[in-house]
């Protein structure tokens, strides 16, 4: 699946409840499962990681959804200008 696709799939199945909680729960859903992937790295199995990073990808996709940015955007900072 390309990025854009599941951006616009996360829209599809979350994007009006995500908007009625507002970016501020977004955010901290985000931090939330940021924190959830970084306990399943350091002890989780490889299973427990993927779901963690499916759940990150997520929330980062329903911020970027709210904000009106493309992740595809975001990303091809890398591709043309990386840090």
């Amino acid at each position: 699946m390309e990025i854009a696709e599941f951006q616009a799939l996360m829209e599809t199945l979350y994007g009006e409840d995500d908007r009625a909680r507002g970016m501020p729960s977004t955010v901290a859903w985000l931090c939330e499962e940021v924190g959830e992937l970084a306990q399943a790295v350091r002890k989780g199995t490889k299973e427990q990681q993927l779901h963690e990073l499916g759940d990150v990808l997520a929330w980062l996709s329903s911020l970027a959804n709210q904000l009106d940015l493309s992740l595809v955007d975001a990303a091809n900072r890398y591709v043309t200008n990386p840090p």
